[in-house]
Parts: C-alpha cells; sequence; structure tokens
C-alpha cells in the first residue's frame, strides 16, 4: 500500500514514510501457548455440561444455563481467530513525518494518530521471517479491565502495528524519524 488509504487523513506538510497493513489470515501469537488449551478445556466441559443435561432430560434452567457457556466456548476456540482476521482485513497503517497513523474500518472502526513528539516507548516484537509486532504503549492484561484484547490482538487498545513484514526496518524508520523531530 503506498499510503493512499490515509491519504485523506494527513497534515499539511505530513508526508508518508511507510505504510502497510497487518497480516492477513489466522494469527497465532505467544499468548496462544497458555490460550489455546484453557479455551478447548473451557468449550470442552460447557460441550460436556450441556450434552449431560440434555441427554439426561434435566429441566430447562439447566439447559439454558449452559448455553451462554458454550458461545463463549465456540468464541474461545474459534471466533476469536475469525473476528481478529476480519479486523486486521480492514486496517491500514501509515508512518509519517510527524505521526503514527492507524485506521481501522468499518465496525470497531477508530483512527488513532500519534505525534512522533508524544511517542511512548516503541516495542518490537519479531519473528524469523521478519514478520512482527510493534507496540505503542503496555501489553493488554488476560484478564480483568483487558476484555477480550487479551484473547483478540486486533482489539487491544494500545496502539500497534501487527504481524508487519520487515518489522524491524519500520522500527528502524519510526527511531529515525523520531530523532529527526527532536
Amino acid at each position: 500500500m503506498s499510503g493512499d488509504g490515509l491519504r485523506g487523513r494527513l497534515l499539511p506538510g505530513e508526508s508518508v514514510i511507510w505504510s502497510g497493513r497487518p497480516g492477513q489470515g489466522v494469527l497465532f501469537t505467544a499468548r496462544d501457548a497458555l490460550l489455546i488449551p484453557f479455551s478447548l478445556m473451557w468449550g470442552g466441559f460447557a460441550l460436556f455440561w450441556e450434552g449431560l443435561v440434555i441427554e439426561r432430560g434435566a429441566p430447562l434452567l439447566f439447559r439454558l444455563w449452559g448455553v451462554p457457556f458454550v458461545l463463549v466456548g465456540l468464541y474461545l476456540t474459534i471466533g476469536r481467530f475469525a473476528v481478529d482476521a476480519w479486523l486486521r482485513g480492514k486496517t491500514h497503517y501509515a508512518v509519517t513525518n510527524q505521526r503514527i497513523l492507524i485506521e481501522r474500518s468499518g465496525a470497531f472502526g477508530r483512527f488513532t494518530a500519534i505525534g512522533l513528539d508524544r511517542l511512548p516507548d516503541a516495542q518490537l516484537t519479531e519473528r524469523a521471517n521478519g514478520r512482527g509486532t510493534i507496540r505503542f504503549g503496555p501489553t493488554a492484561p488476560f484478564w480483568g479491565r483487558g476484555g477480550f484484547a487479551g484473547w483478540t490482538p486486533a482489539l487491544d487498545p494500545a496502539p500497534q502495528f501487527l504481524a508487519i513484514v520487515d518489522a524491524r526496518r519500520v522500527f528502524d524508520q519510526i527511531q529515525y524519524a523520531v530523532r529527526q523531530r527532536n
């Protein structure tokens, strides 16, 4: 992408240094080493419970009680990957000579602009193939106020360039642009 998706967001005198999109398709993160087994246990138990109460002819309250747990289990095991891929498919990134820009269109749409002079510490997480994530702020917690952000990387409230190609080069370009601004 040449930055055209974000051209309407540029300030006077602002020019694009880099633009790109997050990795597409199913994305596994380091957190999935814990989240996948947990989601399989949750979903498995919820299905077992629901199947057992239906088979045994339990009262309606017991049959309905398990439904939300089954739905959450389906989201945790499968749905979160689909939602994350869908959100990343609607996301564009840019680094300009003045700001970091992140735009997600459609449902859950959001535009984030961070001035290079106010940029929080950036963290680079890189894989052997050069694809990586640049985070601008703290990591979302697994539980608590993070909501589903810990489960669905694209919903993480911390601004980030998620699963981009040649992440180290982009990280270095950001660091250079910050130095030029100071």
